[in-house]
């Protein structure tokens, strides 16, 4: 279906998702550029996504790129600008992920992925503590959804500032939140840590949110609804329970292999444990579970949206034709990390890709839009969203002012 424009008049529900990928974390650092780019453009140099975003999603390395652009400085602004994410992936990965070639230290990483996970997370660490500081769930300059999992319950924790008044034990340190949805398995170290309340101190046993929700794309819209419905907000939003039209979703992916055969039947028929783990030089369990979740999330999502006539209303922007090392969350090499930015670049030009909802296949738009000219289009919905808000809250405080006088 070609894209259409809808009247804006009233409240939308905006929401920003951001996929798990490891280093490929920079293909939606380079998309956020745009955006904020095409932001600044209609609004200002300092123009931030989290001026526009009612809730910013992220998983595993979604999460750390939701917390740089919702975290505060001492300006009480983002952290981070959008720009500013592929900088931070150029000169981090590599010590986050590091790679020697030499035989000798190939053999003592084979030895520490058979004992243990295959990074010690130390500078990761270390960098997300120094990044964020001690700011809190709550402190973020808007609503933030970070899941992870709890392998000593066997459940998703929603790290959610949608929740932290009704459930202050989520108030955690945004660091420790952040180094509990990356800590995917086999990659990297599960996280402890602990929240005190009032009456109460809450333990936290967590690995990577992608083993549930690798595209939190339905999660951020399940939090913000029920936020608006339980506290019974949907007056000032103007929205009715499941009104999908009232919704504005873009959903960042950091690519994948989809389309290729990554693994047969014939060869999986005879793994033992070992090789479900590791299988040359991939690990097909977490390909499995991540690809799985990404995909189911875009198509409920496409489906409900088509179902409600609001389909120009979601944007999905993935890239499925990865191949070889840059299909990797690790290999941080130089050449594949600046292999990722122009894979990010080449996205921004193909045309926009809808869900066969027959098929499972992604199929370009008949209208040629461009995934550039799809986040310009966005970038004016968001735009003329929040001057309406702020019309909005003039009128208001123009009122209780004449009351007062």
């Amino acid at each position: 279906m070609e894209a259409t424009q809808k009247s804006d008049d009233g409240h939308l529900i905006t929401v920003l998702s951001i996929d798990g990928g490891g280093i490929r974390g920079i293909i939606p650092g380079v998309l956020l550029a745009f955006l904020e780019s095409e932001l600044q453009k209609l609004d200002g140099a300092d123009a931030r996504l989290a001026d526009y975003f009612d809730v910013i999603a992220g998983t595993s390395t979604g999460g750390l790129v939701t917390a740089m652009l919702t975290a505060p400085n001492k300006d009480n602004r983002p952290l981070y600008a959008a720009q500013d994410i592929k900088k931070f992936y150029l000169k981090h990965s590599p010590n986050i992920f590091p790679h020697s070639w030499n035989i000798f230290a190939t053999v003592r990483k084979l030895g520490r992925t058979l004992t243990g996970p295959k990074y010690d997370g130390k500078y990761l660490h270390k960098l997300i503590r120094e990044e964020l500081g001690d700011t809190k769930l709550e402190q973020t300059l808007t609503n933030v959804v970070i899941p992870a999992f709890d392998i000593k319950h066997l459940q998703p924790t929603i790290f959610s500032t949608c929740q932290v008044e009704k459930r202050p034990e989520l108030n955690g340190l945004l660091s420790d939140i952040c180094i509990s949805t990356s800590a995917a398995p086999t990659y990297l170290p599960a996280h402890y840590f602990e929240t005190t309340t009032p009456e109460d101190r809450v333990e936290f046993d967590l690995i990577d949110g992608g083993v549930v929700a690798n595209n939190p794309a339905l999660v951020g819209m399940a939090e913000v609804s029920n936020k608006i419905f339980t506290e019974r907000l949907y007056e000032k939003f103007d929205v009715k329970p499941m009104q999908y039209s009232k919704f504005l979703v873009i959903s960042l992916g950091t690519g994948s292999q989809q389309p290729k055969k990554k693994y047969s039947a014939a060869e999986a028929s005879s793994w033992n444990a070992l090789n479900w783990v590791s299988s040359s030089g991939r690990s097909p369990i977490i390909d499995v579970f991540t690809e799985a979740s990404s995909d189911m999330v875009d198509f409920h999502i496409y489906s409900v949206f088509l179902a409600h006539n609001a389909e120009e209303n979601y944007l999905r922007i993935q890239e499925d034709t990865l191949t070889g090392e840059l299909s990797s969350v690790d290999i941080a090499t130089e050449k594949n990390l600046n292999g990722l930015v122009q894979v990010g670049e080449a996205l921004l030009k193909k045309p926009v890709s809808k869900i066969n909802l027959r098929t499972g296949i992604h199929e370009p738009v008949k209208s040629g839009e461009t995934n550039a000219e799809a986040l310009k289009r966005f970038a004016e919905r968001l735009s003329k969203q929040r001057r309406f808000r702020k019309s909005l809250k003039s009128k208001y405080d123009e009122k209780i002012s004449k009351r007062k006088g």
